[in-house]
């Protein structure tokens, strides 16, 4: 692969992305632009930002590297993250706008009426935007080596420097219009190179066993049969393994913090619902190309899978397929894709992480913008110096721990906050400590993990199935035991969550 092709797409897509950011910043004035564009943006807008932040590098890269490696069992990743805006529409998306809230904290304290539930809800949110944020920064140093031939701490610090700029040129308003953009060139940029890819391999009829790379991905025939155990990741027990990664993205979205922030930037419930709507056909129309990749990746590129380099399938296939120029003009595009990736997430995700640190930290000391201008600095920071010195993880391994961690604390917060009116601050306290601590304990065991086949591992590599019922358990025992700490406004804010914007309410 032509490191020449690789910078080139990486200097286009870095300039659009700025200018676009630009641009955005003539209309981003007020405070409001800058947390959720003045709760302006429309469905079609709004769905297609959302896809572009919610399709990260997991998606990207991440999905084709693990059905490459484990076979048909991962196919329940994609089918997870774009199931959970299933539940999301149908539990959460509209009284979550009509709650009027601008982050998950406001969300928290609005509900229960507690200041310690919003600062616990504060470390959450920072918690998985961090999390999310780590593999984004890995990823990305990841694909600028081997695009660019720069070293990959540095790609990762190119990634942090052109989201910081965007961000602070214009907040949400500015990366609104970014990452629709980026929807669009991702899906192009998988798109286009199949095209050529599926007809290289029609034409090639039935791959011959003498082909060395063939051999490779031909170790196992189990990889294509669902439930089969083939690979690692199930751990030994690809049932349980299967069903608690079902529970992670199904439950998760509901929780992210780019993901929820987004609902707070529609006019009203009605719109934030005919997003959501949107929001599913815009991921169903994507899912359905990076398997494709992981697919011919077992024809022509198994040797991945024994150099550990699995996720690099979606680069690798247009020059081992093609070849010459067309095959580097096409692993440019999926260079370009997979930079935007990259970029939108992390710009999602710093902008929700940005909103809760300088709401509850820096405008203790700095006016609203310039609050989340230095909010926004930290939320990169950070999590890019984590991604330089910790241990290399799967980038949809390290996501799919994101959505755990997320399906364990806000998804029973949110639930039971929204649909049941007994929930108290101490019941929600308790399973946000119980969830975040117990999926917390998943999370670094995994890091620092070699691996293994026993179930104690298997627990903790996919918590999410265990986590989830006991936070969902503890809220909801602590909350019974507890019906002194209802809020006394309780009622009035659940006839507000679900009433129609079109229908007035009268005090009194």
């Amino acid at each position: 692969m032509s490191h020449a092709g690789g910078i080139a797409a990486v200097v286009v897509v870095s300039i659009l992305t700025l200018g676009i950011g630009i641009w955005g910043l003539r209309v981003s004035r007020t405070t409001s632009d800058f947390f959720v564009a003045s709760r302006t943006v429309r469905p079609a807008l709004n769905a297609s930002a959302i896809g572009g932040e919610y399709l990260s590098a997991a998606s990207f890269l991440g999905v084709a590297g693990l059905i490459l490696t484990f076979g048909a069992d991962m196919l329940w990743y994609p089918v997870g993250w774009t199931a959970g805006y299933l539940v999301l529409l149908v539990l959460v998306a509209a009284p979550l706008r009509r709650s009027g809230a601008y982050t998950l904290p406001d969300f928290a304290e609005a509900r229960l009426g507690s200041r310690r539930v919003r600062a616990l809800t504060s470390v959450l949110v920072v918690a998985i935007g961090w999390l999310y944020l780590i593999p984004q920064f890995q990823g990305a140093g990841f694909t600028l080596r081997l695009a660019t031939g720069i070293d990959a701490p540095l790609g990762g610090l190119v990634v942090a420097v052109v989201v910081l700029a965007s961000v602070l040129s214009g907040g949400m308003r500015s990366v609104t219009f970014v990452q629709a953009f980026q929807y669009w060139l991702k899906l192009t940029a998988l798109l286009v190179p199949l095209i050529f890819l599926l007809w290289v391999w029609m034409g090639d009829g039935s791959p011959s066993p003498a082909n060395p790379a063939f051999d490779v991905a031909s170790q196992s025939g189990s990889w294509a049969d669902p439930l089969s155990g083939h690979g690692t990741d199930s751990a030994g027990h690809p049932l349980y393994s299967t069903y608690s990664i079902i529970i992670a993205t199904f439950l998760g979205t509901m929780g992210l913090p780019h993901v929820v922030v987004r609902f707070y930037t529609n006019p009203d419930g009605r719109a934030a619902r005919r997003t959501t709507l949107v929001v599913l056909g815009l991921l169903g129309l994507f899912y359905v190309l990076p398997p494709v990749y992981g697919a011919l990746g077992r024809i022509y590129a198994g040797d991945l899978i024994a150099d550990g380099r699995s996720d690099a399938v979606v680069l690798e296939l247009p020059s081992r397929m093609i070849g010459g120029t067309l095959g580097e003009l096409l692993s440019a595009l999926l260079i370009a894709g997979a930079f935007a990736a990259f970029l939108s997430t992390s710009s999602g995700l710093t902008v929700a992480v940005a909103g809760v640190v300088s709401q509850d930290i820096v405008e203790r000391w700095l006016p609203g913008v310039a609050a989340f201008r230095l909010a926004a600095v930290v939320a990169v920071v950070f999590p890019y110096v984590l991604a330089v010195a910790a241990q290399d993880v799967g980038v949809a391994t390290a996501v799919g721990l994101a959505f755990a961690v997320s399906a364990s604390t806000f998804c029973p917060l949110l639930v039971l906050g929204i649909w049941w009116s007994r929930l108290t601050d101490a019941g929600a306290y308790a399973g946000l400590l119980v969830g975040g601590f117990l999926s917390g304990i998943a999370v670094v065991r995994t890091f620092f993990s070699d691996g293994g086949t026993s179930w104690f591992l298997t627990f903790l590599a996919q918590p999410a199935a265990w986590t989830v019922p006991l936070a969902f358990l503890t809220m909801i025992g602590v909350s019974l035991l507890t019906p002194q700490r209802r809020a006394p406004h309780v009622s009035t804010f659940m006839i507000r969550l679900h009433t129609p914007e079109g229908v007035p309410l009268h005090r009194g």
